[in-house]
């Protein structure tokens, strides 16, 4: 749900400071089914049956690989991308730390105490490592939940990415994109 609510605020920062909504239109994203294929994975973890399933921490594990491979790939085309990628990177340290399962600090985990773990997610203890990458920063109210600091800085690289994306105009002509006629005349 942070994720969601960053992208509203550099969307809305990004109108209000002269960008235009009829911009992200201009974005040119290739393969942009990987994005969603990923986030659908990690949902269908969360909240399936299929967090009950040995092995599929591995799934989410893979496909937060295929998102941050993604991102970098489009770090020339998009401003803030690499910071996207650098959180996702925090989090997929964290996650293969601790056999592709992101530790939850036991006073945010909820029933996932009475489990030990539950698809990619485990109980922070003395038995995981890099706890301070875990999910230990509470947000309470709408946007409640456990997070991790890889995930606040994925937020503010989707912040970024949404308020330069609003302010982008159209890809400038190239040569490749007139018509025969004009390429090779000199003087232009």
């Amino acid at each position: 749900m942070v994720l969601l609510a960053a992208l509203l605020i550099g969307l809305v920062a990004g109108v209000v400071t002269g960008g235009r909504l009829g911009n992200l239109a201009n974005m040119n994203f290739r393969w942009p089914w990987l994005v969603v294929a990923a986030l659908v994975v990690r949902e269908a973890i969360i909240v399936t049956p299929l967090n009950r399933m040995e092995g599929v921490q591995y799934v989410y594990a893979t496909a937060l690989t295929a998102l941050i491979a993604w991102t970098i790939w489009h770090m020339s085309r998009v401003r803030g991308a690499l910071i996207v990628a650098a959180g996702a990177a925090l989090n997929l340290t964290v996650v293969m730390a601790n056999g592709a399962r992101m530790p939850v600090t036991p006073t945010l985990a909820g029933s996932l105490v009475e489990r030990g773990h539950a698809g990619q997610y485990v109980v922070m203890g003395s038995g995981t490592n890099i706890n301070w990458l875990g999910d230990w920063i509470g947000v309470s109210g709408p946007l409640g939940g456990a997070y991790s600091p890889g995930d606040a800085v994925v937020a503010l690289g989707i912040a970024i990415v949404a308020f330069f994306a609003t302010r982008q105009g159209p890809a400038a002509a190239t040569k490749l994109g007139e018509t025969s006629g004009r390429i090779g005349s000199y003087p232009p």
